[in-house]
């Protein structure tokens, strides 16, 4: 009795790990499409890595850096990724090129994008930037700079000379332009690195402007979640996300050590203002209205809404360009 008592409890562990292991490979594997490179702005999804929030859900999640030529939305649209994260404005103009694509989740309630100038250039708003030259990202990055433009009856093609704006400040630190475009978050930053102190620096801020549009959100492909499994897959990814920015909101230096690991590039003074500066964003000051990643309908509407008036899309966006459902599965109380 003895041996074949050992022996069960033998096949008893063996039962036990193979079907840890059965389980291991049974996970949904799912791609991330980031907005740009590794960074503290993707913190959360990183910490859900790397805690285990992800793997708690079942989940073997691929996050993939983006970058200047990348577009999430077009990566998504054509199966490279289950889920991206960029721009509201991006994910409209998406869909009014007949892109289905759809908004699960928004992780930002403020917008961190801003416009600068040098005090001494004479410039003291929006309404100065008329016969200047104007830095700004393409690509879908610009529209909070066209809004505020035609907001002040600029005419973008005619009062203005927009430049493409290069991935660094050096346009706007040689003053080879007269404006250019910084998020808090990053660029800012590297203003004041560079030796320019606040005090001669000229900041419009799109958010005080009325003309701030939702910035990062979480987005899927519209046919992708009728799929039940999808929509449950879904909810499990979301779920650990959100995870993840509480915990970056509650040990953001631990986080900013994720993010290192996986790309050493900015390095950690860097990384740390900006893990600083995308928790306002998404936590405040001011308190937001929403939940996190919650899409407050008069948010969505209000970013809607200036697009359509300022030219960023042709047709009204429907309310279908974002779904509460998921987030509301994901958020349920036991």
């Amino acid at each position: 009795m003895k041996k074949r008592w050992i022996w069960g409890l033998g096949t008893l562990a063996w039962l036990v790990a193979f079907t840890a292991g059965q389980q291991a490979a049974a996970k949904d594997k799912v791609r991330l499409q980031l907005k740009w490179d590794t960074q503290a702005q993707f913190a959360g999804c990183y910490a859900a890595k790397e805690k285990g929030f992800y793997d708690q859900e079942n989940l073997d999640v691929t996050i993939v850096p983006g970058g200047p030529d990348i577009v999430p939305e077009q990566v998504v649209a054509d199966g490279g990724a289950e889920f991206g994260i960029d721009w509201l404005p991006s994910l409209l103009v998406a869909r009014d090129q007949g892109i289905p694509l759809v908004n699960i989740a928004q992780i930002f309630q403020y917008s961190g994008m801003r416009e600068l100038a040098y005090k001494d250039s004479g410039i003291k708003g929006v309404a100065d930037l008329r016969g200047r030259k104007v830095a700004v990202w393409f690509n879908g990055n610009e529209y909070e700079l066209l809004t505020t433009l035609e907001k002040y009856k600029i005419d973008r093609h005619k009062d203005v000379t927009l430049v493409q704006q290069p991935f660094d400040m050096n346009l706007f630190i040689q003053k080879q332009v007269d404006a250019a475009a910084v998020m808090t978050y990053n660029e800012y930053k590297q203003v004041l690195d560079a030796g320019i102190r606040p005090e001669d620096l000229v900041v419009i801020d799109f958010n005080q402007e009325g003309t701030a549009m939702l910035e990062d959100g979480i987005f899927v492909r519209e046919d992708w979640l009728k799929v039940a499994k999808n929509q449950e897959i879904a909810v499990r990814f979301l779920r650990a996300s959100l995870r993840g920015w509480e915990y970056c909101r509650d040990n953001a230096a631990e986080c900013v050590e994720i993010v290192l690991k996986q790309s050493p590039a900015l390095g950690r003074e860097h990384q740390t203002w900006m893990m600083a500066e995308i928790n306002k964003l998404i936590w405040g000051p001011p308190k937001p209205s929403a939940e996190l990643g919650y899409m407050d309908p008069e948010a969505f509407k209000r970013t809607a809404d200036i697009a359509l008036r300022f030219g960023v899309i042709k047709k009204p966006a429907a309310p279908s360009a974002y779904t509460p459902m998921i987030w509301e599965m994901a958020t349920k109380k036991p």
